[in-house]
């Protein structure tokens, strides 16, 4: 009966409150780190009446890397694996959702989608960017972002990689909840754009997939369909650790694979 109950009740919360739905994919926060970099700029790009306060991480540049966090914390949280890029010769660009860190506004599927037109306009039009390949790097549920970003701007971009994430917003849901109500997040949750679809219809962008059987918060089955979804040429590298733990554990690695996309 509570299973049932609760079945109900996520039917409910879903039928009645979609538009809000996103609020259980999403867990910004204001609180920002210490910069552990020298050399960065401040970016902001305004998107209907939110300004989203990027920044632009920029030593002498080999390659320019739009980078796009996970669903928790904000851009500070996520310098453990910028900072190896960086530190090999990488500029990198880290997106920060809206209600993220500075930035205001709330954080949607749809918004943070739609947002891409102007951060994509907003980097390449840079002069220090021009001139550089450009590499898309997604984490967690960034990959779902980071897939339709590349997806959209393929012919502009020249890699993409795809760390430790999700098959769609739909199958995170599946992931995450007991199997007595997988029938009605199907039914119910559907997924506005998704990894394992958009990667289908990217061609002539490098890919690296980056994922672990010990991973207890995005399913490694979810990353290897995701690959298996893409066209070559494609590179699946497997770790030996938690979520999003691969820069953490072994950057000389990974940073290697990246520099292989080039």
């Amino acid at each position: 009966m509570k299973n049932v109950l609760t079945a109900l009740l996520f039917i409910f919360s879903i039928s009645t409150c979609f538009a809000q739905f996103d609020d259980r994919f999403y867990f910004p926060s204001k609180k920002l780190k210490a910069l552990e970099f020298s050399n960065y700029e401040k970016v902001p790009v305004l998107v209907e009446n939110d300004t989203l306060q990027n920044i632009f991480l920029k030593p002498k540049a080999k390659a320019t890397v739009i980078f796009f966090q996970g669903n928790g914390g904000n851009y500070t949280d996520y310098q453990f694996i910028t900072k190896p890029l960086v530190d090999n010769g990488y500029q990198v660009f880290m997106v920060s959702f809206r209600g993220y860190g500075e930035s205001s506004g709330k954080p949607t599927h749809l918004n943070i989608a739609n947002d891409s037109e102007k951060i994509f306009e907003t980097v390449s039009n840079r002069p220090d960017v021009k001139n550089t390949k450009i590499i898309v790097y997604g984490t967690s549920i960034g990959c779902q972002i980071a897939t339709n970003f590349t997806k959209k701007y393929q012919s502009k971009i020249s890699a993409l990689v795809l760390d430790s994430g999700f098959a769609s917003f739909t199958d995170i849901a599946l992931s995450t909840r007991p199997a007595e109500q997988h029938p009605i997040i199907k039914m119910y949750l559907t997924s506005p754009y998704s990894s394992k679809e958009d990667i289908k219809s990217i061609e002539g962008v490098n890919l690296l997939v980056i994922q672990s059987k010990l991973d207890t918060v995005a399913p490694f089955e979810q990353g290897k369909l995701v690959f298996d979804n893409a066209k070559t040429p494609k590179k699946f590298l497997e770790y030996n650790g938690g979520h999003i733990e691969a820069m953490k554990l072994d950057s000389k690695t990974i940073v290697n694979a990246i520099n292989d996309l080039l």
